[in-house]
């Protein structure tokens, strides 16, 4: 078995320091040179893993402690590397930022869970010598986690990179391997959630060769490559599921999983579609702003997204809406997450101009100017709902702007034999600490799931959906 991974962690001191250009700039410029890369995004995210899917051409692989679990983790990353010649990580937040004070859950520790090298990007801006003791105080602080390197960002000029290069190297033994000066352009552009999702960037390409230029002109890549060659060995125990192949020709049991994937829903971790694969289901992509109605299908994941800003396309697709809604009636299985709850809600409010959805909730949706929840969320399942057994307890994520705004239609759930199913013991929820939206075979939620770390989900799915199948036939 292969035990050999040459494999990189990427980290900072925050968030913004540089990590997603540095990391997007070492997968392109490699690819250049014909190195193929599997990439990973450490933690939840999704807009920054479908960059670096972008650049490296390959899906990107979430590893989060948290929500998957070490032993998830180390299964994940091998089975993934597949025939790779190597791997970049790109960490999140600071290197040692966890859940606490501790740093549980932090990028550190899944480099040490990794045995992972660590190239550290400092932003210099308006400091010369004191890198040199923020870099010591990292190496000090855990000295079981292997930094290898850094490269300086936001450089202002060759004297400032030369007082910061010599101290670093003088007083932290560790090689500068890239100095990247400011930057008078900067195709990466931002909004609330972070980075302009890849999907939405209208210059994608020429994005990812700037980021493949900046590489190649400001970084030592036969240094870091080397770090990389360099990694120790990764004993590598036979898998008992090692992750299938995304996007196989599945389907021997012969389901057919839909899932709404166009700008608006984007936002899906590939291992979700292995695990339905890998039970036999096909997965079979639907956009809700193009097509009239939907495919057949025995079930219906629709994952996150931005559907605020798709918000008119969505509603003036009403035939599609219409499709869905007669769908949830005749017992269609649909599995939905935040953008997908806010899709099968009465209406998105936004500017003050409402937008029809879906209607199968009557619940109204806008978006506001700063985040309603954001961070990891627990949550215990207390009602019956299609997917759960009662007292399961699910680790995901939360991250949205939007709430509901008309509380006073939950007094009217009952009568419309719509319930809540979870209790967030973690995490705001839709409203009241409540989340979980239930009517038929429909179940709706803020949270995020990764279905490496909550495997009841796949098989929540595939049951309904051959339920289904099956009446129907």
């Amino acid at each position: 078995m292969r035990s050999r991974f040459p494999r990189l962690i990427v980290a900072g001191l925050k968030g913004g320091s540089g990590k997603t250009l540095l990391s997007l700039g070492l997968i392109a410029a490699w690819r250049e040179k014909g190195i193929s890369i599997v990439p990973y995004k450490k933690g939840p995210d999704y807009i920054d893993a479908g960059w670096l899917s972008s650049a490296a051409k390959h899906p990107c692989y979430n590893l989060d402690p948290f929500l998957i679990g070490k032993e998830k983790i180390l299964s994940s990353f091998k089975g993934h590397f597949a025939n790779a010649d190597c791997t970049v990580i790109e960490g999140n937040r600071g290197l040692y930022d966890g859940m606490d004070s501790a740093g549980t859950y932090s990028t550190a520790e899944l480099a040490k869970l990794l045995k992972c090298p660590v190239l550290l990007i400092l932003d210099c801006t308006k400091v010369t010598r004191t890198t040199g003791a923020i870099v010591l105080g990292m190496q000090k602080f855990d000295k079981k986690v292997d930094i290898k390197g850094v490269v300086l960002n936001q450089i202002a000029g060759s004297r400032h990179e030369k007082v910061i290069r010599e101290a670093i190297e003088k007083y932290c033994n560790i090689p500068v391997l890239g100095a990247i000066p400011k930057l008078k352009q900067d195709f990466l552009s931002e909004r609330h959630m972070g980075l302009t999702p890849f999907q939405e960037h209208p210059e994608v390409t020429r994005a990812i060769s700037f980021c493949a230029e900046v590489a190649k002109k400001y970084l030592d890549l036969d240094g870091i490559l080397k770090i990389a060659n360099g990694s120790p060995l990764l004993e590598s125990a036979k898998l008992k599921n090692p992750p299938s192949t995304p996007f196989t020709k599945g389907g021997v049991g012969g389901l057919r999983i839909g899932i709404i994937r166009d700008s608006a829903f984007q936002f899906y971790y590939p291992e979700n579609f292995e695990e339905l694969e890998r039970k036999g289901a096909k997965v079979i992509e639907i956009s809700a702003l193009n097509e009239e109605k939907l495919p057949e299908i025995d079930a219906l994941y629709i994952g996150g997204g931005f559907p605020e800003t798709n918000a008119i396309a969505l509603a003036k697709n009403k035939a599609f809406r219409e499709s869905l809604r007669k769908a949830v009636e005749e017992g269609l299985p649909v599995y939905a997450e935040c953008g997908g709850l806010m899709y099968l809600g009465e209406s998105l409010v936004l500017e003050g101009k409402t937008y029809p959805m879906a209607g199968i909730f009557h619940v109204k949706f806008s978006l506001e100017k700063k985040p309603q929840a954001h961070g990891y969320s627990i949550v215990e399942v207390n009602r019956d709902n299609p997917y759960y057994a009662k007292g399961t307890i699910i680790r995901g994520h939360e991250f949205h702007y939007s709430r509901v705004i008309n509380p006073e239609a939950i007094s009217d759930f009952k009568k419309r034999n719509i319930h809540f199913a979870f209790e967030m013991k973690r995490g705001e929820g839709v409203i009241n600490k409540m989340d979980g939206l239930c009517y038929k075979n429909v179940l709706a939620t803020y949270t995020h799931i990764h279905a490496l770390g909550t495997h009841e989900w796949a098989e929540g799915i595939i049951i309904r959906a051959t339920e289904y199948k099956r009446n129907r036939s």
